[in-house]
């Protein structure tokens, strides 16, 4: 430990992929971060059984480029070259492919492994102290602090408290920040499997009146077997029994679902079940507390944007926090937190309503909503600006970037 975390400039409350890679910016920038989670770190998640992924697109990926981490994540990295939507297995699909001068759509990596990374990241950082396994016994937000005592007794102190605390944020309660929120009648099925022919680097999102049904390339294991991620969107109610049934049987329903074009596949994986739900706060500040990721906003995974929502929140917050700093003004200064939230909440709205608009259409049933989903399909596939544009809204390019997700420092 490099300062007295008694008295640090930011404490974070949580060591999930977004807390960590929220300390590790800041740090970058000098300042002195506390992070607090209850979670022992021997138990964080790991690769052979947990079945999530994520993709990071490129904008995110400056970012962990900016922060000196992209050569570490590399190595275990697969680039997404092609995103391939369809309805179904129906006609007309459409095609996502980057140009020869662009890089990948985005890499995938598996969430448990860019979790130690960035946890090992942390631990070697002497600007950071982990306070872990602890919980948070009593926190008050004064008027020029934020005091801490933990259950073990330790008291902390900062200008700012950053809430990374996930879906069920306690300090958000805490807060009285409103939020709307509800569930989605679907549970996602994650799991990672092996299949007999090459992915070729292609992600593809198959839309099911069900729902969504994603299989997502990862790199080749050590013996040369080709890996992919499935997350399969099923309704709430069937969610337990397809995760439940019988290895061949569950097999026999992703080989019907994708008609066999990745060949024989087999269970890498042991079945994870997800309940679905939407949230979205109508601030992400109170006084001395910012909110980021799950803490502020939950969409529905179709899209796959959730990991990179969260990490334009850390863009952006890192941004008001550094030029505040550097202008001399108290790190939990409302004009900073104004301007952040002014930053975010706009982007995270119209991309949380455009998930959500996604979601229920594409879940329509009958052969009319099929047809229109089709047609507009078609429609983007025909209309080269208009594509372009979905292209760069997936790759993380629209809207005003912070500077680390063009891959600066402040």
């Amino acid at each position: 430990m490099g300062f007295d975390s008694r008295n640090s400039d930011i404490i974070i409350l949580g060591a999930g992929m977004i807390g960590l890679t929220q300390a590790l910016t800041l740090a970058a920038h000098g300042l002195r971060v506390s992070i607090i989670d209850r979670v022992e770190p021997a138990n964080l998640p790991n690769p052979q059984t947990d079945g999530r992924v994520s993709a990071i697109n490129s904008a995110s990926w400056n970012m962990f480029d900016a922060i000196g981490l992209a050569g570490q994540l590399r190595p275990h990295g697969c680039d997404i070259g092609k995103i391939l939507v369809n309805d179904g297995l129906k006609p007309g699909a459409l095609d996502f492919v980057p140009g020869d001068d662009e890089g990948p759509m985005g890499i995938m990596v598996e969430n448990a492994v860019l979790h130690r990374l960035l946890f090992q990241a942390v631990q070697a950082n002497p600007d950071i102290a982990l306070h872990l396994p602890a919980q948070v016994a009593s926190c008050d937000r004064k008027e020029h602090r934020v005091e801490i005592t933990l259950d073990n007794g330790e008291q902390l102190s900062a200008p700012l408290l950053v809430a990374a605390d996930g879906r069920g944020s306690r300090m958000r309660e805490e807060a009285g920040i409103i939020m709307a929120h509800w569930q989605y009648d679907h549970s996602a099925i994650v799991c990672k499997i092996t299949h007999e022919k090459p992915h070729g680097n292609t992600a593809y999102e198959l839309f099911f009146p069900s729902g969504p049904f994603a299989i997502l390339p990862m790199l080749d294991d050590e013996d040369g077997k080709h890996r992919s991620a499935l997350v399969w969107t099923v309704s709430r109610k069937d969610g337990p029994a397809y995760a439940k049934i019988n290895k061949r049987a569950f097999v026999a329903e992703m080989m019907k679902k994708t008609g066999g074009f990745l060949g024989d596949m087999e269970l890498l994986t042991d079945r994870q079940t997800y309940p679905l739900g939407f949230h979205h706060c109508s601030h992400l500040t109170a006084d001395r507390l910012a909110l980021i990721g799950d803490a502020g906003h939950g969409i529905h995974p179709i899209a796959g944007q959730g990991l990179n929502l969260g990490l334009r929140d850390v863009a952006a917050l890192t941004e008001c926090l550094v030029e505040g700093a550097r202008t001399g003004l108290d790190l939990g200064e409302t004009q900073i937190l104004a301007r952040y939230d002014r930053w975010r909440s706009l982007d995270n709205m119209m991309v949380s309503a455009s998930t959500d608009l996604l979601t229920r259409l594409f879940g329509l049933p009958g052969e009319t909503s099929s047809k229109i989903r089709r047609m507009g399909i078609g429609l983007v596939q025909r209309i080269p600006p208009l594509k372009a544009q979905f292209m760069a809204e997936a790759k993380g390019e629209t809207g005003d970037l912070p500077k680390l997700l063009r891959g600066e420092l402040v």
